[in-house]
């Protein structure tokens, strides 16, 4: 695994097509903002594990479902 160490308002970028933005730190949480295209499926990964449980598999929000909250960067 990959470590790497970001401030509030810098990005990493995967590949061409994703980038990921440290939005906000307070305390001991962190927002991240992401880029990436409709078809990159994004779930956090504790939701991962619950793919199917008794047959039944939950349904995780898709972008066109979501509210997505989208900072403006930084001045600095």
């Amino acid at each position: 695994m990959l470590v790497l160490s970001r401030k509030e308002g810098e990005q990493l970028r995967i590949g061409d097509d994703i980038v990921l933005t440290v939005s906000r730190i307070s305390g001991n949480r962190v927002a991240i903002g992401i880029e990436a295209p409709r078809s990159v499926r994004i779930v956090r990964g504790e939701l991962e594990p619950l793919k199917v449980v008794g047959g039944v598999a939950p349904v995780a929000a898709s972008m066109e479902d979501s509210t997505v909250a989208v900072a403006s960067k930084p001045h600095s």
